[in-house]
């Protein structure tokens, strides 16, 4: 899953991203209202953690930019301030939730995935189709009741594609999903192709449908009737 940190102080901000990358987020992070606004409104993520008060301008702002384009991205609020009217204001303006600091990284690692979960898998800890059954939160699969072992990126790979089923998804934005900002530097999207071809056959390896179609020169739908 992909996140986006709009957070300016230093030592929270490096606390909150090394333990979002050791959880196996995708995470971004940006210190001022345009570099924030600017991702926003370029790129997709599945999740933004926005505080208020920001060099450049308000994140209130950035929650409208956020709804203005219609994107589906969660937005859990991090604020010092622990006021009624600005947790009022933000809910109101379409925000998932409202963190204030201090706060523990088990409980926002905690308040993210709900958020995830309400987002994408309308609240449900477990997700099944046909003979797959996938557990989000810890990143298990199982096919046809055997536990299949897959790497963070293929776990990520696959949860992207689920909830984005019947819909066809471009190499660029897999690419993006996957590694954030690096994908820029990308010259080549083979590994995509290698990816995908590995989640296939351990999925096939235990009697399983893939769902996962190739869509030349344009990408992969993840199938689901």
């Amino acid at each position: 899953m992909k996140i986006l940190l709009i957070e300016d102080e230093l030592t929270l901000g490096e606390s909150i991203f090394t333990f979002l990358k050791n959880e196996g987020y995708v995470c971004e992070w940006v210190k001022n209202f345009d570099s924030g606004n600017e991702k926003i409104s370029v790129y997709e993520y599945d999740c933004a953690l926005i505080d208020i008060t920001l060099p450049g301008g308000s994140g209130f702002d950035i929650i409208k930019e956020v709804k203005r384009n219609n994107k589906q991205t969660g937005i859990i609020i991090i604020s010092a301030k622990n006021s009624l009217d600005d947790k009022i204001t933000g809910l109101d303006l379409g925000a998932d939730d409202y963190l204030t600091k201090p706060f523990h990284l088990a409980e926002l690692n905690s308040r993210i995935k709900s958020v995830l979960r309400r987002r994408n898998f309308e609240g449900s800890k477990e997700i099944a189709f046909r003979n797959i059954r996938l557990i989000p939160d810890n990143q298990e699969i199982f096919v046809n009741g055997n536990q299949v072992s897959l790497t963070k990126k293929e776990f990520s790979l696959l949860l992207f594609f689920v909830s984005n089923k019947n819909r066809v998804l471009t190499k660029e934005s897999i690419a993006e999903h996957l590694w954030g900002d690096d994908a820029d530097m990308i010259d080549s999207f083979d590994f995509i192709y290698s990816h995908i071809k590995n989640l296939r056959k351990k999925i096939i390896d235990e009697n399983g449908n893939s769902f996962i179609q190739s869509i030349y020169g344009i990408g992969y739908k993840f199938l689901l009737k």
